[in-house]
């Protein structure tokens, strides 16, 4: 199993969002076929077909727990998946 499906996975199961490395966050949405805008330490994420626009904070090399919950709602709502073409 690769590296995102891994993460993809855990974010899917919810039992570590305070866990979750914010690298490892962001490789995945990009995986997904999020682009990527940085301004500061925010990091937004936008994607075709995908209404919601996701914006990250890192606190130190974590993920915010909430964000990961917005992220895997966002998976869920629109079913993505590691290598989509949506």
């Amino acid at each position: 199993m690769a590296k995102h499906e891994k993460m993809l996975q855990r974010i899917l199961l919810g039992r570590s969002d305070a866990n979750i490395a914010f690298a490892e966050l962001r490789g995945l949405l990009q995986d997904l076929g999020f682009d990527e805008r940085i301004r500061g330490d925010h990091h937004i994420f936008a994607r075709d077909g995908v209404a919601e626009i996701v914006n990250l904070q890192p606190i130190g090399s974590k993920a915010k727990p909430y964000q990961v919950r917005q992220v895997r709602t966002i998976i869920i709502k629109y079913k993505l998946g590691v290598g989509d073409e949506h």
